[in-house]
């Protein structure tokens, strides 16, 4: 009988400070996203070091007692990396690599990591490949530590210093080249956008791994890939979507996450502008996630980044299946914990039913429970959308319109 072959994952360590901005359960909720940034990059998260704080060291990040007991771990457990949860400045990278002496990176770098294992097309690869380099270009000077320029010397201090303006130069050659690529690329996008026509344009937003891309799949027939790791899903799709009698267009985009790095959002803007072109949004949400309120939070903060906050949205809490499963373990059945396993009825009693106001459903891509009321819904809401703009097209929508290419 083969042996299953052992998959090598990277061992690391994550850091975090509490602040009197970020209290402690507030950090262990980003320091449980920042482990599963880390396993969905390749790594195995071996221990979590977390230090009360005012605010960061401007030197090491962390003190200097903490700073030798991770030393201490890293040594004796052959600690791969080290991953902070808050982004570096390049100061703070260079001393915590010399003092370390192993791979060091912070949230942001572990993001970038994680979209350039992701990226798949051209434009994709292009848009990660520009924040990279946004992202590495000030930190330039601390990969030259070992021409150790600063203690001077014949033939360190020129050569040194040529070879640093030399990187910068080509970096900065590099990004304005991407720059130039990316541009060509949105003018082709918005063209192709405006051959659309005039069909009702409408887009899936939400967290990261919320399951747009099981819904896409589930309401667009189409296949877009799917995945239990976050950022799954980079490249914007869109297809042409009909429900009952009427057709519009439904487009994927890229995950939203809480702290996401400037340069990324950057980068991603043409993938956004399908967010800012539409005319409805759906909010998915996991509801089977316990930090969900944050992450609505998160999405609207960045929706309203981009002057895309006033749109007509409907909010999809998706996952009502894992939500009864979490609370129904067969190995763990309490009865106090069956007043969670609601009905369709009883989720619209809850206090989620009132955050989109009346545009708010429950559903399970997966399992497609409520699915027919969620597609009247967003039929509806299309419906409408198209009369304002074509008040003399109604012949297109009859009240029951059965038979159609993507009804089941």
């Amino acid at each position: 009988m083969l042996e299953k072959e052992k998959v090598s994952y990277e061992k690391a360590v994550l850091v975090g400070i509490i602040t009197q901005n970020q209290a402690e359960d507030k950090l262990q909720e980003y320091l449980d996203e920042l482990e599963f940034l880390t396993q969905t990059a390749g790594g195995e998260v071996e221990k979590r070091f977390t230090q009360k704080m005012d605010k960061p060291n401007p030197k090491t990040f962390v003190g200097t007692g903490k700073l030798e007991e991770i030393n201490l771990y890293i040594k004796e457990n052959k600690i791969d990396t080290v991953i902070f949860d808050d982004e570096l400045t390049p100061a703070q990278q260079k001393n915590l690599v010399r003092e370390l002496d192993c791979k060091v990176l912070d949230r942001t770098n572990l993001i970038l990591d994680i979209f350039a294992q992701r990226a798949q097309t051209s434009y994709a690869r292009t848009q990660v490949e520009l924040a990279q380099f946004q992202y590495l270009l000030p930190r330039l000077t601390g990969m030259w530590t070992h021409l150790e320029r600063q203690r001077g010397g014949i033939g360190m201090r020129g050569p040194g210093e040529t070879e640093i303006e030399t990187d910068r130069r080509i970096v900065r050659d590099r990004i304005a080249l991407l720059k130039d690529k990316l541009r060509t690329i949105d003018k082709q996008m918005a063209v192709q956008r405006g051959n659309r026509g005039a069909m009702v344009r409408v887009a899936l937003v939400g967290y990261t791994n919320v399951g747009k891309s099981t819904l896409m799949n589930a309401i667009g027939k189409s296949e877009v890939f799917v995945e239990n790791k976050l950022f799954a899903t980079l490249d914007t799709t869109v297809r042409k979507v009909v429900i009952k009698n009427l057709p519009f267009l439904l487009s994927d985009t890229v995950g939203f996450i809480r702290k996401l790095p400037t340069q990324l959002v950057e980068s991603f803007k043409s993938t956004l502008d399908e967010v800012r072109e539409a005319d409805l949004l759906l909010h998915v949400v996991d509801i089977s996630h316990p930090e969900f309120e944050d992450h609505i939070e998160s999405v609207n903060q960045i929706l309203k980044e981009i002057k895309s906050d006033d749109k007509k949205t409907i909010m999809v809490f998706n996952k009502i299946d894992a939500y009864k499963a979490e609370h129904f373990d067969e190995e763990d059945l309490m009865i106090e914990r069956s007043s969670k396993h609601y009905s369709i009825d009883e989720w619209k009693n809850t206090w989620m039913s009132k955050v989109g106001e009346s545009n708010t459903i429950f559903i399970s891509a997966t399992e497609k429970d409520n699915f027919d009321e969620f597609k009247h819904k967003v039929y509806d809401a299309v419906r409408e959308i198209h009369l304002t703009r074509f008040p003399y097209n109604n012949f297109l929508y009859p009240e029951y319109e059965e038979n159609t290419a993507n009804e089941e």
